[in-house]
């Protein structure tokens, strides 16, 4: 993945309390690695803290007040899982917008194991191709998604994936989404436009 530059692209990722910890910390490197700035985005202030498979895990600075957080400011979105997180957010109706902004205008959006359920309360899950966690198959059903058993499925704008052993596969769907988007290039064009002496890559 290191070929792929994603220099300038801007990455939200919504979380509160309860994310489950690798989902949120090893997609965001992989990320930072590419060249994205990534920036987590939470209705808590202050930091929020993990949750580390059967306990709880370390804490993440909150770059982003949700309240003050505006969609069109980032070109996509990432959702860790965690039964916590997504079911405290879910709740949340600013969080619900949030999502649902991002589904509106047709920006990549990706959500890993429970991650999903904040879907099915934007609205947005009916008629996709995507999977879960498996405890998740019948809410995703019932809300008019195609539940699949996939490691990574990719729908349009939307990357969904199961588990944390599938990390590799999502984070590597969510690069190339985001390198094939076009953003990238808009990016980059509008960086040399601003600085016309620097050289082009």
């Amino acid at each position: 993945m290191a070929e792929q530059s994603l220099n300038g692209i801007r990455v939200a990722i919504l979380a509160t309390d309860g994310f489950e910890q690798v989902e949120l910390t090893e997609p965001r490197k992989a990320l930072d690695q590419a060249g994205a700035t990534t920036e987590v985005v939470s209705p808590k202030e202050g930091k929020v803290r993990g949750w580390k498979f059967k306990e709880w895990g370390d804490e993440v600075p909150v770059d982003q007040a949700l309240d003050d957080a505006d969609p069109k400011d980032y070109d996509a979105l990432l959702l860790p899982g965690g039964v916590i997180n997504p079911d405290a957010l879910r709740m949340q109706p600013k969080a619900v917008a949030f999502v649902k902004a991002f589904f509106e205008s047709g920006k990549p959006v990706a959500a890993i194991c429970h991650g999903p359920w904040t879907l099915v309360e934007a609205g947005v899950a009916r008629g996709r191709r995507l999977t879960s966690w498996p405890s998740l198959k019948t809410d995703l059903k019932n809300a008019g998604a195609n539940w699949v058993d996939e490691e990574a499925v990719r729908d349009g704008n939307l990357i969904t994936s199961r588990k944390p052993d599938d990390i590799p596969a999502f984070s590597r769907e969510l690069i190339r989404m985001l390198s094939e988007s076009g953003a990238v290039a808009g990016r980059v064009s509008s960086a040399q436009v601003q600085q016309p002496g620097r050289a082009a890559p």
